[in-house]
């Protein structure tokens, strides 16, 4: 599926100017994309701008733009690109979510894509390095717009709920009801479910005192575990 290079509009949160113009890594990565079917251009921007290379130890930076989980540390990966635009397009399809919560800050990179297309992202982390050190790299890209807490993610974060949507970065063999509650009420919940090995991602929409679930496929994530680390 050929495709010219993604239009880059500058970003509204302040990123450098260094990272205004995707590098020809981050343009394979969005050409990628593309043709495993992201379609929204929002998305593919976002892709564009945000420099994955700064989300990963230094000794994987040569291969931060491949379409691949990467270790972080503490038993934890950053996930695919196809897999952060996939689910960031359904949190988007149909909606310009206002307020959205991410459960798992995990490296920050899902973090910085929501940041650079929702105007307030709140994000949740329940290992404390891991949470700091997001915060450090998302300061140093000069995102103004994420709120960040330490947490236990199964609760959600309840004193900024609702929220317009809520994304989570760990799978689950139970939708947790805190989430389902935090959500305004037409609000849309994307969430991993199942048991390890055969997770599939859910989208789940609150309508008044109801949902709507709908399977958008097979996914792998490292578990969402309670307590804090």
């Amino acid at each position: 599926m050929g495709a010219g290079p993604v239009n880059v509009p500058r970003s509204p949160r302040g990123l450098s100017a260094s990272s205004a113009t995707p590098s020809s890594g981050q343009q394979r990565l969005v050409d990628e994309l593309r043709s495993q079917g992201v379609t929204d251009e929002r998305v593919l921007a976002a892709v564009a701008r945000v420099p994955r290379h700064e989300f990963v130890d230094d000794a994987l930076k040569n291969r931060a733009y491949e379409n691949n989980a990467l270790p972080i540390g503490h038993a934890q990966t950053i996930s695919q690109p196809l897999v952060v635009a996939m689910m960031t397009m359904a949190l988007l399809r149909g909606r310009k979510p206002q307020r959205v919560l991410e459960i798992g800050t995990g490296s920050g990179y899902q973090t910085a894509i929501l940041a650079e297309l929702v105007p307030t992202v709140f994000t949740v982390e329940r290992i404390k390095p891991l949470s700091e050190l997001a915060r450090r790299r998302l300061a140093g890209l000069h995102y103004r717009n994420v709120h960040f807490g330490y947490a236990d993610g199964i609760n959600g974060w309840l004193p900024y709920a609702p929220y317009d949507g809520i994304v989570v970065t760990a799978g689950t063999e139970t939708v947790p009801p805190a989430l389902i509650s935090q959500l305004s009420p037409s609000g849309r919940l994307v969430i991993p479910v199942g048991p390890q090995g055969a997770q599939s991602l859910r989208q789940i929409d609150r309508r008044g005192a109801g949902v709507r679930e709908q399977d958008l496929g097979r996914v792998s994530f490292v578990p969402l575990l309670p307590g804090k680390h």
